[in-house]
């Protein structure tokens, strides 16, 4: 295989000992976003600490529900979010970054397929948009952007500093519009988007960063069901001669060859099989025609239970459900065996296949060149889906090598540390990914003949990434250019045009006007330029016209000395006229007139003589390049990308609010708790008080105790303080004289032994 360093991008383990930076320059995160869960990872390269590590959330879990939530002005996010679902689940947001740059029409159907009551409004474009209980309408940029933020709040609390870049990983089946509506809502949460990643290429980095290729390639195929979808990746791993440091040292390497999806298949679509098997278990058990599917709130509750009875079927062969006052205080109980689970999804387990067959299919490899198929995500824990994988495939075991959760946001973080500027890698690891859509290039315009001789195709499927590219045309008016998907493969889920871009390209016009007259030598064209970014996302950068004429230039003929003026001028005229297209009479009558008896000064002893040639001129004018692409996939205009920003500074600033008041309210409850103990057990504080202080204060406690859990509940953040302030006014003193009671014994043993050795010293 040919060696990627022209090409390829070298990612490698971190040598945290050997990094000679401050450990806040040198963190950077990966976020590994799902559709229900997501992870981070921060690279912080600090003494004692590993380099790279899973953030934790607040419940001190490796992975946190993807989930944002507006309820009465409020934002939560992550487990808060979580929790207050089963109560408010119109006012959680979940799937967010699946409905991403969607038409509403399409997003509704999502949202009516999983029961999510969400209160959805077109927004300018033509894209779904939320609109929150207080009646202000978030673009779902904004709401991904929460979750995002709330990702990258957690790579602050994991390294102790703000985090700013990351890499993002997605999944293979974002188009064009999902990857710049990703990145748009990241720049809103206050990321640096260093690179999107696509999924797969995350994992193949994990599972390769710590091994050896050098004596042998594989096939490796990456198979991973999450909760939303299902896709397989067929990735080569090889290794490639080098030299370094004046040494040869051997290189490992992978490419992606191929990846495969089914972008609705996932744990969710099992799970809905179960909600809407046990609502009518319900509905036949309230009877009267009611049908729970229409109550939101039960709906939440009941998707709740399921998710947990789905994860006991994987350990057992049957499990129970439960939901306490389910509808109308009715209590919901049954039970369902594996067998019954299996058999509702039946149909799901072939189409699991797909992504693995086609892709041994289309590169054209049999089972037995696979080295390993590993699995990732969490629904391949299903034991149904390992047995169908096990009998495809012939094998008695599968490879789970790497961690199903975690392997992707930590190969995501090889990648941010390698395209990180302050990090110090070793042992490298060559990554070769590829466009997973083919692109088509169209170009419409007045008087326009389409060039069959022009490659179409401008960027074919699984084109290594990044990479530039260039194309000319030739016109003398202004044109369009348009963006497509290729229609020899599907579309992106939701997508409902092949067309994703169209830009206008102008100035050819002018410029072929003002060389109208000119002597063109070649007819003129246009040469677009563009490029397809490691994040995937293709765009025409820059267009150019290429004009190039014919035209009569003056240009030095022969530099004449004090003595070839004399001598030579006749021949060098000869010579000239001899290799010049222009009349030799012209270039003589310029020269020195030979036949004059004038005296030659020889201040003028040196002068050229010009000539007149023909030659080609090119002229490059920068045409002017307008993105004017419309519909629901176009990212913010400037304007809606401000207003969405100043709305979430100010829920930033709300959050803060929130948060300084909940911990003054926690200092104030702490206090209290704190000193009645200490009033009522300590001894001590009987002798530093007086009976009249101890009534007074215990007093002062209980009448805040009281105030804070009633009054105090809707509280604001001065208030808390104030009250913890007039507090310590009393306690304070009490507290300082029960020290100095506790300190005094050895204060006074410290200034005896003093005064003793200077007793010494002086006798």
């Amino acid at each position: 295989m040919s060696q990627p360093r022209s090409y390829g991008i070298l990612v490698a383990v971190l040598v945290a000992a050997a990094v000679a930076v401050p450990p806040a320059t040198a963190a950077v995160a990966s976020i590994d976003l799902g559709s229900e869960w997501l992870k981070v990872a921060a690279v912080h390269l600090a003494p004692g600490r590993a380099p790279i590590a899973v953030a934790i959330n607040e419940m001190s879990k490796r992975k946190s529900p993807a989930l944002a939530s507006l309820a009465d002005g409020n934002r939560l996010s992550g487990e808060e979010a979580a929790g207050i679902t089963a109560r408010h689940p119109s006012k959680v947001f979940a799937r967010a970054r699946d409905l991403l740059a969607k038409p509403l029409s399409y997003v509704q159907s999502v949202t009516d397929s999983l029961f999510l009551p969400y209160d959805l409004v077109p927004d300018a474009r033509g894209a779904a948009a939320v609109r929150a209980d207080d009646g202000q309408v978030y673009s779902l940029e904004e709401i991904v952007a929460m979750v995002l933020h709330y990702a990258a709040g957690l790579a602050d609390a994991h390294v102790g500093a703000p985090v700013r870049d990351a890499v993002i990983a997605v999944p293979p089946y974002f188009g064009q519009a999902e990857r710049r509506a990703l990145t748009q809502a990241a720049q809103l949460a206050g990321i640096n988007v260093l690179s999107l990643i696509n999924e797969h290429a995350g994992a193949a980095l994990q599972y390769g960063i710590d091994k050896d290729f050098s004596n042998a390639s594989r096939h490796v195929i990456f198979y991973d069901m999450g909760a939303g979808s299902t896709y397989a990746a067929l990735v080569y791993y090889s290794a490639y001669n080098a030299k370094e440091f004046g040494k040869t040292v051997s290189v490992n390497q992978f490419q992606v060859k191929d990846v495969r999806w089914n972008s609705e298949l996932g744990g969710v679509q099992m799970e809905m099989r179960l909600v809407n098997y046990f609502a009518a278990q319900f509905n036949k058990q309230l009877g009267d025609g009611v049908d729970i599917r229409q109550s939101p709130k039960a709906m939440a509750k009941l998707k709740k239970q399921v998710k947990r009875t789905k994860e006991i079927l994987s350990a057992n062969t049957a499990a129970p459900i439960s939901v306490e006052s389910l509808y109308n205080d009715v209590d919901f109980r049954s039970t369902i065996t594996r067998e019954k689970f299996e058999e509702l999804c039946e149909d799901l387990w072939e189409q699991a296949l797909t992504p693995v067959k086609e892709v041994l299919t289309h590169s054209g490899m049999k089972i037995d060149d696979i080295y390993a198929v590993e699995l990732i995500g969490g629904a391949t824990r299903v034991p149904k889906l390992q047995a169908k994988l096990q009998e495809f495939l012939g094998r008695r075991g599968l490879d789970k090598h790497l961690d199903a959760d975690e392997a992707i946001v930590l190969g995501a973080s090889l990648h941010a540390a390698n395209l990180s500027d302050g990090i110090k890698l070793n042992r490298k690891l060559g990554m070769i990914d590829g466009s997973t859509y083919a692109f088509v290039l169209e170009i419409d315009g007045l008087d326009y003949v389409k060039d069959e001789s022009i490659d179409q195709i401008l960027v074919p499927r699984m084109k290594k990434m990044p990479i530039k590219m260039f194309r000319s045309i030739r016109h003398t008016k202004d044109f369009d250019v348009s963006l497509n998907y290729d229609k020899a493969y599907e579309l992106p889920p939701g997508i409902p045009s092949h067309k994703f871009a169209e830009y206008s390209v102008s100035g050819l016009t002018d410029a072929s006007e003002k060389y109208a007259n000119r002597n063109l030598s070649a007819p003129i064209k246009a040469n677009l330029h563009f490029s397809l970014s490691r994040s995937g996302i293709i765009a025409l950068d820059r267009a150019e016209a290429v004009i190039e004429i014919t035209e009569w230039v003056e240009v030095p003929k022969k530099i004449l000395t004090l003595e070839s003026n004399i001598t030579n001028q006749n021949s060098s005229s000869e010579v000239g006229a001899a290799n010049s297209t222009t009349d030799s009479k012209e270039n003589l009558s310029s020269g020195s007139n030979t036949n004059s008896s004038t005296p030659i000064d020889e201040s003028n002893a040196q002068e050229i003589i010009t000539e007149k040639v023909l030659k080609k001129r090119t002229f490059r004018v920068p045409l002017k390049v307008v993105e004017k692409t419309t519909g629901a996939g176009t990212i913010l205009s400037k304007e809606l990308y401000s207003e969405a920003k100043n709305r979430l500074e100010a829920l930033d600033k709300k959050d803060a609010e929130r948060r300084k008041t909940a911990e003054l309210k926690n200092n104030l409850e702490s206090y209290i708790y704190s000193m009645k103990e200490k009033l009522e057990e300590s001894a001590d504080i009987l002798t530093v008080s007086t009976e009249q202080e101890r009534e007074s204060f215990a007093e002062k406690l209980s009448e805040v105790q009281d105030w804070l859990y009633m009054d105090g509940e809707d509280a604001q953040a001065n208030e808390f303080k104030e009250r913890l302030d007039q507090l310590k006014a009393i306690g304070d003193p009490i507290l300082f004289r029960l020290n100095e009671l506790k300190t005094r014994p050895t204060a006074c043993e410290n200034a005896r032994l003093y005064l003793d050795e200077l007793q010494k010293e002086k006798g």
